[in-house]
């Protein structure tokens, strides 16, 4: 199992350093793991002045899977945008072909009270969210800036997919739905985006292939409102790039913390990037107290998807649980009055907990 490493920015080397404990610990219970770090992000522009080094790709490219922190800081924010730390993310994705984004948003029982909802609301919340992510607005052509005919500056992107992007995504959705509660729901803004009319045309026509999986097509702004009136409604949501980013993080908050999400993003062979769905935190970097639990659930889900080891997805998942059953929370899933450890204290129960 060859995996690369690349803890990036701000937060991201103190939460991928409890990851590397815990992969550190099933390679002394026998997994057959190796590891190598390399920068990426701001950090990969430091080293090598590029956001995503030719090293750090080539690294990636001959891994299995990868496993990365966070990127960016304000340290880069006068960088050209070429250079800025976020592109060393979007060029990975697409070197990679990592074109599928599963975000799970399942909130844990002794976190119900963390959640920005009633817990009568979201109790029992296990919820998917599938994302397109190497296409849409953030990769359309052409965007840019220009002076227009008023003599003003504008900018410009352009949102666009194509069917075979829309169908492919769609798959994911229909697949992931068919192994669980069988209910997708289509995320789109048909209503005034010709790009979503197509994503609707397309994905409708795909659900007779999938008779035993109910589909439903919802526009954004109601989806987005929905996740916060009755969550539970949903079991999988499929959706473009810009409306999956922005919904997604919105679900962070039901499950009690952004720090408590994981992600894989998946090519067509199963190989994947993991990484937590948060950011670099810059203004708690250093300081242990970022929470590690996004990115080593992150672990499970490299084992579930890319190397097909659900057994060790399980264990890492059950310490998880049984470290939160202990009382044990970072600053961010903690209430008031509850004392939080830090980072490398909830890193060390996990590692515990595993046995």
């Amino acid at each position: 199992m060859k995996i690369a490493i690349l803890p990036g920015d701000g937060i991201g080397p103190e939460i991928v350093g409890e990851a590397v404990k815990v992969l550190a610990s099933l390679r002394r219970a026998g997994l057959p793991i190796e590891t190598e770090t390399a920068p990426i992000g701001g950090a990969g522009y430091d080293a090598a002045k590029h956001p995503l080094p030719d090293a750090t790709l080539e690294l990636a490219q001959a891994a299995d899977a990868v496993v990365l922190g966070a990127v960016g800081g304000p340290k880069y924010d006068t960088l050209p945008r070429a250079l800025r730390p976020e592109q060393g993310i979007l060029r990975i994705r697409k070197a990679l072909g990592l074109f599928a984004n599963l975000r799970p948003a399942l909130l844990y029982p002794e976190l119900a009270a963390s959640s920005a909802l009633k817990p009568e609301l979201v109790a029992g919340l296990d919820l998917m969210i599938i994302r397109e992510l190497t296409g849409d607005i953030y990769f359309g052509e052409p965007r840019g800036r220009r002076r227009n005919a008023a003599g003003e500056d504008e900018g410009y992107d352009t949102m666009r997919y194509a069917v075979s992007e829309i169908r492919r995504i769609a798959r994911v959705g229909f697949e992931t739905a068919k192994k669980r509660g069988r209910k997708l729901t289509s995320v789109d803004k048909a209503n005034v985006l010709d790009t979503s009319i197509l994503w609707r045309e397309v994905v409708s026509a795909m659900a007779q292939d999938y008779p035993e999986v109910a589909l439903s097509h919802m526009y954004v702004d109601n989806a987005a409102m929905q996740l916060v009136r009755n969550p539970k409604q949903f079991d999988v949501i499929v959706t473009g790039n810009l409306f999956g980013d922005i919904l997604s993080d919105e679900a962070s908050m039901l499950a009690g913390s952004i720090g408590m999400l994981p992600s894989a993003s998946l090519d067509a062979n199963q190989k994947g990037l993991y990484e937590p769905i948060h950011g670099s935190a810059p203004d708690i970097a250093g300081q242990d107290k970022a929470n590690p639990l996004a990115t080593i659930l992150s672990l499970a889900m490299m084992f579930r998807y890319t190397f097909a080891r659900a057994d060790v997805a399980g264990r890492i998942e059950a310490a998880v649980r049984a470290v939160l059953a202990q009382g044990l929370r970072t600053a961010d899933i903690a209430l008031p009055g509850e004392r939080a450890v830090g980072t490398r204290a909830m890193g060390d129960a996990v590692v515990a907990a595993l046995g």
